[in-house]
């Protein structure tokens, strides 16, 4: 096992050395796409994938995804403006900030822009503090 395969994550794209290494070794004669697909811990049809767009193309990489672009990276400056101000800044307190400035963007989509460049924050509930005893309300 290789410590690339180690870090990779399920779901993220296999980087390209990997790629290379694994088509190298059936096409060399190697390994067959098989064996390579176990050596390299990849599916199977992902190993014949990638040999047909090198015969093809030349090259392994993946086609471009679809999807729409971010409407949130355009003002990733002026979010780290805000939090470089408030860095204990919560997402909600985030978002309020933002829409003060005009900027409307949900929670869910602040909180993966935030993951995306390592600021993750925190989810605080409050609605899930302790409830304070009936007691020391009265007094």
């Amino acid at each position: 096992m290789t410590d690339e395969l180690t870090e990779r994550r399920r779901g993220r794209p296999i980087g390209q050395d990997l790629r290379r290494r694994a088509v190298a070794a059936v096409l060399e004669g190697r390994m067959s796409g098989r064996a390579a697909a176990l050596h390299f811990e990849v599916g199977e049809a992902s190993i014949w994938r990638w040999m047909k767009r090198y015969r093809q193309r030349g090259h392994m990489r993946d086609d471009p995804r679809s999807g729409r672009p971010s409407r949130i990276e355009p003002e990733r400056k002026r979010i780290f403006r805000l939090l470089e101000g408030r860095p204990d800044l919560s997402v909600r307190a985030l978002q309020r900030a933002l829409a003060a400035e005009g900027l409307v963007f949900g929670e869910a989509g602040l909180h993966r822009f935030l993951n995306r460049h390592g600021l993750q924050r925190s989810r605080r509930f409050a609605w899930r503090r302790k409830p304070v005893p009936k007691a020391a309300a009265r007094n």
